[in-house]
């Protein structure tokens, strides 16, 4: 039952297949995604009052993109222990400082939806819901742009 699933192959599709204009691709994405949600967070702030929106709910994304940074500074090889054996802690210190940055990551997220649902959807003293609709979007959109720039690039970048 261990191997049932050894020579199953996804299906590829030709017409999707970006050969070297992968990592372009990954980093366009990725950065389209960590602007548009910097740019949302930007204009609930604006439209906002501080009464409406505390400045204390941009703390998730501050952590989100420190997350986004913490990720994308190890690369997959040196998580993998192919091209990285020196160092403080070698491969495991990347392993570990990438498990942290996955963790605030992940961590940012569940906290907007906190803010998102404790602070405006639950409570009725908030008229208006879109600022903690813009702090989850953000989050949301660095997370996912955390992951398509970590997973969407090949390791080829700096040859």
């Amino acid at each position: 039952m261990a191997g049932i699933l050894d020579n199953f192959r996804c299906p590829t599709c030709e017409c999707i297949e970006l050969g070297d204009k992968r990592n372009v691709v990954a980093s366009i994405a990725s950065g389209a995604m960590f602007f548009t949600g910097w740019w949302i967070v930007i204009d609930a702030a604006v439209k906002y009052d501080p009464v409406q929106m505390p400045n204390a709910v941009h703390a998730c994304g501050a952590v989100a993109a420190f997350a986004f940074f913490m990720v994308n500074a190890v690369s997959n090889g040196q998580v993998r222990g192919e091209n990285y054996s020196d160092g403080c802690l070698g491969t495991t210190g990347a392993r570990i400082w990438m498990l942290i940055g996955f963790l605030l990551a992940f961590g940012s997220l569940i906290a907007s939806m906190w803010v998102l649902f404790g602070v405006y959807v639950v409570n009725t003293t908030h008229k208006d819901a879109y600022p903690g609709v813009a702090v989850f979007l953000q989050n949301a959109l660095i997370f996912f742009a955390t992951i398509t720039f970590k997973f969407g690039r090949t390791e080829e970048l700096w040859d």
